[in-house]
C-alpha cells in the first residue's frame, strides 16, 4: 500500500478522534451536570396534575415533531424540494 494512501487513513482516524473525543466528553459532562442538578433539587414533591401536564407536554412535543418529519419526507420524496425548473409548453 502507498505510504500517501497510509498517511490519508491516519489523516482520517485522527480527524475523526478529534471531533468525537470532545463531543463525547461535552455529552459526559452534561450528563453528570443533569445528574448532579436533578439529585440535588429539593421540595415539595411534583402533583398529579403537575405528571398529567408533562405527560401531555411530551406527546404533543412528540407528535408535532413525528408530523413535521412526515411532513419533510413527503416533500422531498414528491419533489417539492427540488430546484425549480421552467417547462417551456411551446416546444
Amino acid at each position: 500500500m502507498p505510504t500517501y494512501l497510509i498517511a490519508m487513513q491516519t489523516r482520517s482516524i485522527l480527524g475523526t478522534l478529534a471531533l468525537v473525543v470532545p463531543l463525547l466528553a461535552i455529552l459526559v459532562a452534561a450528563g453528570w451536570f443533569a445528574a448532579r442538578a436533578w439529585v440535588s433539587v429539593e421540595g415539595p414533591p411534583m402533583p398529579a396534575t403537575g405528571y398529567l401536564a408533562m405527560a401531555l407536554g411530551v406527546i404533543f412535543s412528540l407528535i408535532v415533531g413525528c408530523g413535521l418529519m412526515a411532513l419533510l419526507f413527503y416533500s422531498n420524496r414528491h419533489g417539492y424540494d427540488d430546484p425549480f425548473q421552467a417547462h417551456d409548453d411551446r416546444e
